[in-house]
């Protein structure tokens, strides 16, 4: 009996090219990571382990009975929403034109959907490993009966409370930049939580416990409930103690001078401000003018295992409040600090008319 001939499977680049020209048959199944780029549409039944979906000015749509793992979405501005019907273990479409994710949806480890800033809404009853969202501005909500491990919501600005049911079990809750929230979701345990410049966050519930770190640079909070006595506090990422973070009215100009960490000692000047520190410290004054506002002074202290500290003295013409405001310790007169802060790197360009 004669053989029959058996083809040969495809290789990636061929079933790429095959979709590019809109003449790839339904059905197809690969294993290699696959990378289509500027294509209008995906055949139906593709079943890939890796696509990478890049460069797709018109591509508007997903196949119902796509089948991946691992899916990636570049560029693809006219992509609004992905079938309700998928199922991946990764799924990542940063900076994405997604509006919505809809109910159905499941992504079973990582859904990485920062800078996603058309995003409004996500599948009710997602259960997922890590949830990235960061910058994305336009949500205002998150689904109900969400249950997920790692959340990262930096910079959701929109964000005021949490939804029905959800469930964070012991992980990492970034939440920088939330400046609409003023609570944290009902959690007793936590790996890490950062919660820079949440300004209406004012206290954390009593009973919570943080086991790695918790920054509260910016953040509303005086004081920490009894619950989180020890935790590691951080300031920026620097680690603080509760009194450098919460009663920074106790720091001495003395004890700036003589912390030997360069970073903590950073954040006690942001903690007590440069204008307290100038006033109690002997700075060495560089170079003395006047402008609209009155005198202005161009101060520098030596800080040992640090560059000097060169800060400019002056005060607003409209409203006569002084403000000492740190230039690069290179800076030489009151002048070229002046410049500087204006965004001109030579001083000879600096002209103004009126200064404000």
């Amino acid at each position: 009996m004669p053989r029959t001939a058996v083809a040969e499977p495809l290789i990636a680049e061929e079933v790429a090219d095959l979709i590019r020209a809109g003449e790839a048959p339904p059905d197809l199944k690969i294993d290699d990571p696959l990378v289509v780029e500027n294509t209008a549409f995906l055949p139906s039944g593709l079943t890939v382990r890796k696509l990478t979906l890049a460069n797709c000015p018109d591509l508007e749509e997903l196949p119902a009975d796509l089948r991946v793992r691992h899916l990636e979405i570049r560029d693809c501005p006219k992509l609004r929403t992905l079938p309700a019907g998928l199922a991946c273990h990764e799924l990542k479409a940063q900076s994405s034109a997604l509006v919505e994710l809809p109910d159905g949806l499941q992504v079973e480890f990582r859904l990485d959907l920062r800078g996603s800033t058309a995003l409004v809404r996500l599948p009710r009853g997602l259960k997922i490993g890590t949830l990235i969202l960061a910058g994305c501005t336009a949500l205002d909500e998150l689904p109900g009966w969400l249950e997920v491990t790692f959340l990262d919501l930096e910079g959701c600005t929109r964000l005021t409370g949490w939804p029905r049911g959800l469930v964070l079990h012991c992980g990492h809750l970034n939440l920088v930049r939330c400046t609409a929230l003023t609570s944290l979701p009902p959690v007793r345990d936590l790996a890490r939580l950062d919660l820079r410049e949440c300004s209406r966050i004012t206290k954390l519930p009593a009973g919570l416990g943080v086991r790695s770190w918790l920054d509260v640079a910016g953040s509303g909070l005086t004081n920490l409930p009894k619950s989180l006595a020890g935790v590691r506090l951080r300031w920026r990422g620097v680690t603080v103690t509760e009194r450098i973070a919460f009663r920074p009215e106790t720091i001495t100009a003395d004890e700036i001078l003589a912390e030997q960490n360069t970073e903590v000692r950073r954040v006690m000047l942001e903690r007590v401000g440069f204008e307290w520190f100038f006033e109690r410290a002997k700075a060495e004054t560089l170079d003395a003018d006047r402008d609209a506002g009155g005198e202005r002074k161009l101060l520098r202290l030596d800080l040992p295992g640090d560059e000097p500290l060169v800060c400019l003295s002056m005060a607003c013409p409209s409203t006569g409040r002084r403000y000492v405001l740190r230039v690069p310790p290179k800076t030489k007169s009151c002048r070229h600090a002046a410049a500087w802060m204006a965004g001109f790197d030579d001083p000879a360009d600096y002209d103004p008319l009126i200064e404000t």
